[in-house]
């Protein structure tokens, strides 16, 4: 199956026309894009866009054999002439099947926001997901087995990771799957950003133009690693939290481990945590805990650690770091066994992990001994950390910088 995107941005393209925002003014050359259109086999047309026509010739393409088009979601603004020698679009009811002459079967996936998904199934036998901006398949309860598997996924992936978490879940897209952002949008800034946001989602984006051939060497090569261990760090408010947990938002599952406890009587401190709680998908379940050694040691879910800077203070406590004597009489010992359990567990896990970390070294020189102990022991905790991870990023007024990986 051959998969010609003769567009990959919104519906209303980008950059959109006549806005001032910076996304749009830096998103020229590569990182410009058409409403989406799919071309398969050059047989089958999926959305009808502006300028389908002239995009189709510039890929190297002719929408001349094509004998069905099908529309995905509703279009707003003046409607769209159809091309002279182009059949009449349409749509497929969820749930129905359509079978072409060309071999091709297409049918219709119901989703859980307006608009229709389609699953194309080509001659050799090849599988393709088709998604509208904004939609995610409804339904979605029973495993599927190999043969049920996509090999390409176009979707929104920006606007709406938990379909592709939700596809994961089912195993209707592994590790082979090419996921392939559509529709894309002002939402995140062109370029290489973009490219490292979906990388971490196990996801790319292709400039408009490409063409794809399912379950070829080179689609699979192009699938990007999601990283199995992740350090994310930042000052207070960089966007450190948010950094994580986008970067899980499209994982079937994710036990979340909060370290801070629940600081009974704190009421600004319950709102904090009561904020990352609604941030974060229904579908995560949360642990309080700093006892990281035998989750990393276990079987199961992805882990968002959040985060190491409150499991330190823990573990300072327990090992009466803020006491000189207690310090020096076996509390450093202590919490550097601590530490390096801690980076042996992380080593060692087959766990997907991202950590959570305070960058405080920095800024001013604290004034207190104990305030320059803790400073000094999570400046040591993070390099520790980071050693183990096969990806660091540093936040910093909400952009990350990749740091290694």
């Amino acid at each position: 199956m051959e998969v010609t995107l003769l567009g990959t941005g919104a519906p209303a393209g980008l950059p959109r026309p006549d806005c001032p925002c910076a996304v749009c003014a830096t998103s020229l050359g590569a990182d410009a894009r058409a409403a989406t259109a799919v071309l398969v086999d050059g047989a089958l047309l999926l959305d009808l866009t502006p300028g389908a026509a002239f995009a189709a010739a510039r890929a190297g393409r002719s929408l001349s054999g094509v004998r069905q088009v099908l529309l995905s979601h509703p279009h707003d603004g003046p409607p769209v002439e159809v091309p002279a020698g182009l059949p009449q679009p349409g749509r497929v009811p969820d749930g129905r099947e359509l079978t072409q002459l060309t071999g091709h079967r297409v049918r219709a996936v119901a989703l859980d926001a307006p608009g229709t998904g389609y699953a194309v199934t080509g001659p050799d036998g090849q599988r393709l997901l088709y998604l509208p901006p904004g939609g995610a398949p409804a339904g979605l309860h029973e495993p599927v087995d190999a043969d049920g598997r996509y090999d390409i996924v176009l979707a929104d992936v920006v606007g709406r990771p938990d379909a592709l978490a939700k596809l994961r879940a089912v195993g209707a897209v592994g590790p082979t799957t090419d996921v392939v952002a559509v529709h894309l949008d002002h939402d995140v800034p062109p370029g290489a950003e973009t490219r490292r946001r979906l990388a971490a989602a196990g996801a790319r984006a292709v400039p408009d133009g490409s063409t794809l051939r399912a379950g070829s060497y080179e689609n699979v090569s192009a699938v990007p690693d999601v990283p199995r261990r992740t350090l994310v760090l930042g000052g207070a408010r960089s966007g450190k939290s948010v950094e994580a947990e986008r970067r899980l938002e499209s994982f079937p599952d994710v036990l979340y481990v909060a370290t801070g406890g629940t600081r009974g009587g704190d009421g600004e401190w319950a709102a904090r945590v009561a904020l990352h709680r609604e941030r974060r998908p229904g579908s995560w379940r949360t642990a309080e805990t700093c006892d990281l050694v035998p989750l990393l040691g276990e079987d199961g879910p992805a882990l968002l650690i959040d985060c190491l800077s409150l499991w330190l203070t823990d573990a300072m406590d327990s090992v009466g770091a803020w006491d000189d004597a207690e310090w020096a009489g076996g509390g450093e010992r202590e919490l550097r066994k601590r530490v390096a359990e801690l980076a042996g567990a992380l080593r060692a896990t087959r766990r997907t992990v991202v950590l959570v970390s305070n960058e405080v070294g920095s800024g001013i020189v604290p004034a207190t001994a104990s305030g320059r102990r803790y400073r000094d022991e999570l400046g040591r905790l993070n390099a520790a950390v980071a050693g183990e991870c096969e990806q660091v990023v540093l936040v910093v007024a909400g952009q990350g910088v990749v740091l290694r990986g």
